[in-house]
């Protein structure tokens, strides 16, 4: 059974792409960026920037019917190395205990204002 999840950005219809596809007990979030998408604004700080990403994350996630501790896979996208080090201790606070598989690549994002993009894969433990 193949499900597809929006966040309700205008970015998704526009691109052709879903926020989540659910497929069987496998769950892929895509890039997802600090973008409020309720007020579509985005903060200028990186901190902030990765937890809103993370709330995104969550929000579908449970939709998808599972949780960041489903997470078995995370892709950190970040355009400056000089955020890293204030993105790494959110990024411990939502899976320091679940640690899934990761990496972390420096490349530019869509958006100038975007600080870090974060994709992940989990895999719904009940159906």
């Amino acid at each position: 059974m193949r499900r597809l999840i929006s966040s309700g950005s205008p970015f998704e219809a526009a691109a052709g792409y879903s926020r989540a596809v659910v497929d069987g007990e496998r769950v892929f979030v895509a890039g997802t960026t600090g973008f409020d998408y309720a007020a579509m604004t985005i903060a200028e700080d990186p901190t902030e920037q990765a937890r809103q990403a993370f709330r995104n994350i969550e929000k579908a996630l449970g939709e998808a019917g599972a949780k960041l501790s489903d997470v078995v896979r995370v892709r950190y996208y970040v355009p400056d190395l000089a955020d890293w080090p204030v993105i790494v201790p959110v990024q411990g606070e939502a899976f320091g205990s679940i640690r899934p598989a990761a990496t972390a690549l420096v490349c530019g994002l869509v958006d100038p204002r975007m600080k870090i993009e974060i994709e992940v894969t989990a895999r719904r433990r009940q159906l």
